[in-house]
């Protein structure tokens, strides 16, 4: 693992739905702070303080959502502003007419952009050389190019691996899956594009490690990141040490098959008060 440490200043967002990452008491109010951090490991976490922002009635734009995971990761990495993406970047995926569909709900598209745009972000780190974590919202892996569910608007990954393909930067991306669900519109983006291959991990990091043992190689490793699987989650299976050796076997594979390249962005995960641990588990090992 490539490691530094080095002072950061950096800035963040309190909000009235947020909490004190001291405390975790309820925070009433919006304002800028700034703080000097000690940045640890080369892995970046893509984050925009707008993915705080309630964008739906549904689970994964609950308030709250992401205030423990933000808290748990701030003080040890880099964070890395995103911008949302271009309609050119959201077609390379998704018909026009879904396109609009989506834009017709104003808070949604600009949250559903930004989160694209987060995924871009992540990939663009990851084919530089430095491995990268988009912690971004809404989730994409259920948005296939016409339609989506599943509490997904575009799907996010998928437009950052196209994306990439497109300018030429890579020839052949492998997507691994390890939310609680399957990644139908991620599979039914690449079905017939024998340039992306695209795995949904079955009961653990054992069945990760014997798939990808057997897996050729690759430009780049993008990674549906989904933590409802976790024992205090909707999965209730995978403990925090299985998040641990999912980024350790990601790792090793990104290592030795895909010139070190990867990234990995937030699908699920709704436990507010155990994401921060789940994601802190993987993340420090995929870095």
């Amino acid at each position: 693992m490539r490691m530094g440490i080095r002072p950061k200043l950096v800035s963040y967002w309190t909000r009235e739905y947020a909490y004190s990452c001291e405390t975790m008491a309820p925070v009433i109010y919006l304002r800028a702070q700034f703080c000097t951090e000690i940045v640890i490991g080369a892995l970046k976490i893509v984050f925009h303080e707008k993915y705080f922002g309630v964008y739906s009635g549904d689970p994964a734009s609950a308030g709250g959502r992401l205030d423990y995971a933000y808290c748990a990761l701030k003080d040890k990495f880099e964070f890395v502003k995103p911008e949302p993406a271009s309609d050119d970047n959201l077609l390379l995926v998704h018909s026009r007419a879904h396109v609009e569909h989506i834009r017709e709900h104003t808070d949604l598209f600009e949250a559903a952009s930004l989160a694209a745009g987060g995924a871009i972000c992540a990939s663009e780190i990851a084919v530089a050389g430095e491995s990268a974590f988009g912690l971004i919202r809404p989730p994409g892996h259920h948005a296939s190019p016409n339609s989506c569910w599943g509490f997904c608007y575009f799907n996010n990954i998928a437009i950052a691996v196209r994306r990439l393909i497109h300018a030429d930067k890579i020839r052949k991306a492998l997507i691994v899956d390890f939310d609680l669900h399957f990644g139908d519109g991620t599979s039914n983006t690449f079905a017939e594009d024998r340039s992306v291959s695209y795995h949904h991990m079955g009961p653990g990091p054992r069945e990760l490690e014997s798939f990808l043992s057997g897996t050729g190689d690759y430009d780049i490793l993008g990674v549906s990141a989904g933590f409802d699987r976790g024992i205090a989650d909707w999965g209730g299976t995978l403990s925090d040490r299985d998040y641990e050796q999912i980024g350790r076997v990601l790792t090793r594979f990104s290592e030795e098959k895909a010139q070190g390249r990867r990234f990995a962005i937030l699908e699920g995960g709704y436990n507010h008060t155990t994401l921060g641990r789940t994601i802190s588990s993987f993340v420090h090992t995929f870095g």
